[in-house]
């Protein structure tokens, strides 16, 4: 992808930047695995933040807004995916402005669901003579393998149901935070058996007790499940916990009775 935002010129740029924000600028975020590795040793899956001694920080929902910076979300309502999404080839026909008989051809079934090559859209952007179907495919390519990743190299199709919803009052935002969430405890889990089996450390002293620390670790006496509202946070292919209250605390804000 970073090839291809190469070769376009001023135009293509603009009207990218115009239509869907910053988006391109994830393509140059270099992803640097030991930062993670560090960073998800602060991340608290029972809470859904990151806790540094006795400070909690949430991500929020207007940071994520902040950061997309993209014009067409104008909405406030969030992406619920639907019960069924049958109709895959006609949003990919809407999008990409190709036939049906082009999409029906392309789209493969990838475990419980259907996608579409990245190596097929990267063919299409660099072909296709309408500049708009050009930004419409990169861009939804940068949401179905940067933002929304599932099958290596394809793009699913609850990706292409809420791209094709951004700009109809539905906003990506929610579902992005969440698939920050749910990769967060992805990559918490995965460094906690990667720690295991790299770095000696306490889990291998004699009577250790992974319940008895997270039981006797010291937290913030106002930090009670009573102090916060639980609500779901949706995202493509489901749901996950979020604690509104703990942002309106993280700015000093009191609880709303």
């Amino acid at each position: 992808m970073n090839d291809i935002w190469a070769q376009w010129d001023d135009k293509a740029r603009h009207l990218f930047f115009q239509t869907y924000g910053d988006l391109s600028y994830l393509l140059e975020i270099k992803v640097d695995k030991h930062l993670f590795r560090a960073m998800v040793q602060f991340w608290n899956p029972a809470y859904s933040c990151f806790t540094f001694g006795k400070v909690d920080v949430v991500p929020t929902l207007e940071e994520y807004t902040t950061l997309l910076r993209c014009p067409r979300i104008q909405g406030n309502k969030a992406y619920v995916r639907p019960a069924s999404l049958s109709i895959f080839v006609r949003k990919l026909v809407m999008i990409i402005g190709m036939s049906e008989q082009w999409a029906v051809a392309r789209v493969q079934q990838k475990d419980d669901s259907k996608c579409i090559p990245w190596a097929i859209l990267r063919d299409l952007i660099l072909t296709h003579p309408d500049v708009k179907k050009k930004v419409n495919v990169l861009a939804l390519s940068i949401y179905g393998l940067v933002i929304f990743p599932k099958a290596i190299g394809h793009i699913d199709e609850a990706v292409a149901d809420l791209f094709d919803r951004i700009g109809k009052q539905n906003t990506p935002v929610l579902a992005t935070l969440a698939e920050m969430f749910r990769s967060l405890k992805y990559m918490s889990e995965s460094c906690h058996f990667w720690k295991l089996e790299k770095v000696p450390c306490r889990v291998f002293f004699e009577g250790y007790s992974p319940l008895k620390e997270v039981a006797t670790t010291l937290r913030r006496e106002d930090s009670t499940e009573e102090s916060f509202d639980w609500v779901s946070l949706p995202e493509i292919c489901g749901v996950i916990g979020y604690a509104p209250l703990l942002v309106l605390r993280q700015y000093k804000a009191g609880q709303f009775r």
